[in-house]
């Protein structure tokens, strides 16, 4: 099938031209959502799953299908998500046993969908829900380590206003949390204005968190061999954002350490120690991104769109 495209690739270091090729065009896979957010790849059904969070749904595209409606709903199971600006799922993805795990901002929490990939149902467990006895604001973007502990952020995009002073938001601040294997919910850092989009570089000792704050649109890395964990200034792109749509929100983090995070103009693309290496330039802004399991494609979630862009 032929796809329409869009966008540009921006190339700032020549090292670039081993990731991506520099006459690349996104293909335009799917659109009419609100705001598709959340692309997860799942190899073993050749699908792609992705949230629309207005809407409460998660759509399947497969390219002998196009897109689908797979869930819904998938965030707010309550009597009147519509309160809510964005009731839906955000972040997806798949526990060590191939279980959809969800974002769920209308639930305000983590949860494991209690189905199969090819029976998905409205049957959740939940996973994480509530820190010191207060409950979460609306988790966003969720990893999991080789030993199975689950890390979080946790903004407050999901409540009513979507502000920090929501009358329903009961944390006072906007945390990056992990969750242990017996259900422990340990707080990382409280120090980040609004976490967002969250993984790991490779040998996960350090978290890259984008920060979706229009203030200090920047990136984090939070070192897990520090005895106190601080955030550190990855990059920021506060001062480049010169009205262009979007901010640091998701990202996904190669085996080789190349990073790929939604941001200003598009999806930025750094090597590990920094550098922007160039963009995927886009009109609109992307929310997230996946990589296939062999990562030669990036997916990217782009406002109303779902995109795919062939790597190296």
């Amino acid at each position: 099938m032929t796809y329409d495209t869009t966008g540009s690739i921006i190339r700032y270091n020549p090292a670039l031209d081993t990731i991506i090729d520099s006459s690349a065009r996104a293909e335009i896979i799917a659109e009419g959502f609100e705001w598709s957010e959340g692309p997860l790849w799942v190899e073993s059904e050749r699908m792609l799953l992705f949230s629309d969070v207005p809407a409460n749904t998660i759509y399947k595209w497969t390219a002998e299908n196009g897109s689908e409606v797979y869930l819904k709903p998938s965030g707010d199971t309550g009597d009147n998500p519509n309160r809510r600006k964005e009731p839906g799922s955000n972040g997806l993805l798949l526990d060590d046993f191939g279980n959809l795990v969800l974002c769920q901002h209308g639930n305000r929490q983590l949860a494991r969908m209690n189905a199969p990939l090819r029976q998905p149902q409205v049957a959740f467990q939940t996973l994480a829900d509530t820190y010191n006895g207060k409950r979460l604001s609306s988790p966003n973007d969720a990893v999991y380590n080789k030993e199975g502990v689950l890390f979080f952020t946790d903004p407050p995009y999901g409540l009513p206003t979507q502000r920090d002073d929501d009358p329903e938001k009961e944390i006072a601040f906007n945390g990056v949390y992990k969750v242990k294997q017996g259900g422990e919910i340990i707080l990382l850092t409280d120090k980040i204005s609004k976490p967002n989009g969250i993984a790991f570089f490779p040998g996960e000792q350090k978290l890259l968190i984008g920060n979706s704050d229009p203030s200090a649109a920047d990136w984090y890395i939070l070192d897990l061999a520090d005895t106190v964990v601080t955030p550190k200034l990855f990059y920021s792109a506060t001062n480049e954002r010169d009205g262009l749509p979007g901010l640091p929100d998701g990202l996904k983090i190669a085996s080789n350490g190349i990073v790929y995070a939604s941001g200003p103009g598009g999806v930025w693309i750094f090597d590990s120690t920094s550098n922007v290496l160039g963009k995927i330039a886009l009109d609109e802004a992307a929310s997230n991104v996946a990589l296939s399991s062999d990562e030669k494609t990036l997916y990217i979630t782009n406002t109303g769109k779902v995109l795919r862009v062939r790597l190296k």
